[in-house]
């Protein structure tokens, strides 16, 4: 048996498989997200440990024996996030998440100190990424700063709740901003240039590599008498691509959560900076990826649902599923700043063409289209960087409604795939990894793509208007940018 454990930002997710890959059980509990001030965003670690013994109990009240004869267990994770220890490994301060946008001054400041940044990371350093943070903690609360021994990301503060080691992989660490993604390796270069050292980073090893063995306490406590192996895991964005089997060269998905991405897997290191893709290493050896990061996915359609006291399925529900053409209104979902390709912390959404025919419907399609325009600017950014997209998978919470998937088939012009168990990738794939570090199976034979259920193809008689539409809506942010509120 073998588990897979994703933490999220809204919630922890697990999901038991046998050695064949058959889903065995699931479970999940939630997170809350603190936000203190305008653009902050931060977690308490200790909530992620709490629910990951709450995930563990909750399969292990269901299938008890499954859970007794678990011998690998992978980890997949929301990326970016500054958890830091003291020398005792107790959590200094609050968890700073993802989507935090307090350290984009410190951004200007990594590029002026270290010339060779964009050559060394293949990306621009953004606010969510996690160096600047510490830059930021610095400067800010620096009795904090002085008493860090040891910074991890989220999944690998678990891993070290687990196992007692400081490890993380080659995926996650990519979003860190102190990694050579080329090299596979800690940059003392980047290090350096936040005023870090290595000695602070945990050791790096491959999602599929074996980085330790769950503690006795834990396993007793777990019901896991056989103490299994904890694999490196993966960034969440790499774990669902090996629970999707994008491991190969070209193979790609949409990632429709609380916030969008377009993975595509490359079998060679291919940035493109200039337009914020994101190329990080794999989960798997000897991989990359490249990435284009929409902050706010369905994230805008829950702060419309909010607007309206309207939850968000029936706002979608109400639209229909059939696909005539766009709104009327342009929506921009830069609710949160945004990454590829404008790479602005500070920018925010805007909805535009407002009338007094404007009705809730209008602004839900608006909100959908403008995901989906986003969408767009990420796959012409990879087209940029030489990737070329002939069709994409589907994930996350968005999809369950099939008008936004004909939106996203229409505006990016390529078949969407709905796999059969899209719900699961994240948890399902660091089930994968945890499956190959105990028992050494190739990524090659064991990351299979899913059975699709459904492949939505591009709504023809609507295309045209759309290329008009998206034409329409590139010109929104450089009209905007430089207004700032």
């Amino acid at each position: 048996m073998y588990l897979g454990l994703d933490f999220g930002t809204s919630s922890v997710k697990g999901v038991l498989i046998d050695g064949k890959q058959k889903i065995i059980a699931t479970a999940s509990a939630g997170l809350k997200v603190s936000r203190p001030h305008s653009g902050w965003s931060e977690q308490n670690p200790g909530d992620w440990w709490k629910a990951a013994n709450t995930v563990v109990k909750s399969l292990g009240k269901v299938k008890p024996k499954a859970v007794a004869a678990v011998e690998g267990i992978g980890l997949s994770g929301q990326q970016h996030g500054a958890t830091l220890l003291d020398r005792s490994g107790k959590v200094l301060r609050p968890c700073i998440l993802w989507n935090d946008a307090r350290s984009f001054e410190e951004c200007k400041e990594i590029m002026a100190r270290e010339p060779s940044a964009l050559e060394i990371a293949g990306n621009i350093p953004l606010a969510g990424y996690t160096a600047p943070k510490l830059m930021w903690v610095k400067k800010h609360e620096p009795r904090i700063f002085d008493a860090v021994a040891t910074v991890l990301l989220p999944k690998d503060y678990i891993r070290y709740r687990m196992t007692g080691e400081f490890a993380s992989d080659m995926s996650d660490s990519s979003g860190t901003y102190w990694l050579d993604v080329a090299k596979r390796q800690w940059s003392d270069e980047l290090l350096r240039a936040t005023d870090m050292r290595r000695d602070q980073m945990p050791a790096l090893f491959e999602g599929t590599d074996a980085t330790g063995r769950l503690t006795a306490a834990v396993g007793k406590e777990w019901g896991m008498p056989k103490l299994p192996v904890v694999a490196g895991g993966g960034g969440d964005n790499a774990a669902s691509a090996c629970g999707i089997g994008a491991v190969h060269d070209g193979v790609a998905f949409v990632s429709l959560g609380t916030s969008g991405v377009l993975f595509v897997s490359n079998d060679k290191y291919s940035p493109n900076a200039a337009k914020a893709v994101h190329a990080f290493c794999h989960a798997v050896p000897g991989t990359w990826h490249q990435m284009g990061v929409i902050l706010s996915a369905t994230a805008s359609l829950e702060w419309l649902a909010g607007v309206l006291k309207t939850p968000a399925p029936q706002l979608t529900k109400a639209l229909g599923s059939k696909l005539v053409g766009p709104s009327s209104a342009l929506f921009l979902p830069y609710l949160s700043g945004e990454r590829t390709p404008v790479g602005d912390a500070q920018a925010r959404g805007l909805m535009m063409g407002l009338g007094h025919e404007t009705d809730r419907k209008a602004m839900s399609h608006a909100v959908l289209d403008g995901v989906a325009f986003a969408f767009r600017d990420s796959l012409e950014a990879l087209k940029a960087a030489g990737t070329d997209v002939k069709r994409v998978m589907a994930v996350g919470g968005g999809t369950k409604s099939e008008l936004w998937l004909k939106i996203i088939a229409t505006a990016l012009g390529v078949p969407v795939d709905l796999p059969a168990a899209g719900d699961v990738g994240g948890a399902f794939g660091a089930a994968r990894m945890g499956l190959m570090a105990a028992t050494g199976a190739s990524y090659k034979s064991v990351c299979a793509a899913p059975k699709i259920a459904k492949t939505i193809l591009p709504e023809k008689n609507a295309k045209a208007a759309y290329e008009a539409a998206y034409g329409r809506y590139t010109q929104i942010y450089p009209a905007i940018k430089e207004i700032r509120l």
